[in-house]
């Protein structure tokens, strides 16, 4: 089974679409709860809230650290973990995804133990990732280890005879 998959396309081609799609087909009528598809969208929350919920934390790490939280990594554990927007993620965090992919391991923020996963990440973009690494903004190692198997998906307008399956689809 593929590890990773980078999917690239313009805003609104339906990338995130096409993840839960393959997630679909990966695991078939294994599909359940056993099998999750967890989401979450890396433009949409600050670095210290994006690393809490990919990672999760231990009671006390931080203020109001009141309980231990499980990660999305551990939520998506048997399944698939979508990071939609992938190429807004910063920097300092990009080296820690990378280390969660490459040894299949997460450490909550505060924690000591490292929790052993098995994730299918699937990571959308709609930024020129070579592009970025050439700027210095996105990490050379983990486009590779992103990009696995990567799937580019053309906007409807280079797709004009997809129009007709898609009217019959919505009517």
């Amino acid at each position: 089974r593929v590890s990773s998959i980078l999917i690239t396309g313009e805003s609104g081609v339906g990338k995130d679409i096409i993840a839960r799609n393959i997630h679909q087909m990966m695991y078939g009528a294994a599909v359940s709860s056993a099998t999750p598809f967890i989401a979450v969208n890396c433009s949409a929350l600050p670095d210290t809230l994006l690393e809490s919920e990919l990672f999760g934390y231990e009671k006390g790490s931080f203020t109001d650290a009141r309980r231990s939280k499980k990660g999305l990594f551990e939520v998506a554990n048997g399944g698939t973990l979508l990071l939609d927007e992938i190429g807004e993620m910063k920097l300092s965090l990009q080296s820690k995804l990378l280390r969660a992919l490459e040894e299949r391991v997460v450490r909550r923020i505060g924690g000591q133990e490292e929790i052993p996963v098995e994730v299918t990440v699937i990571a959308t973009t709609n930024r020129d990732l070579r592009d970025a690494m050439e700027k210095g903004d996105f990490r050379t190692d983990l486009y590779y280890r992103l990009n696995a198997f990567s799937l580019a998906v053309p906007p409807l307008r280079e797709r004009k005879e997809d129009i007709p399956v898609l009217a019959r689809h919505f009517l």
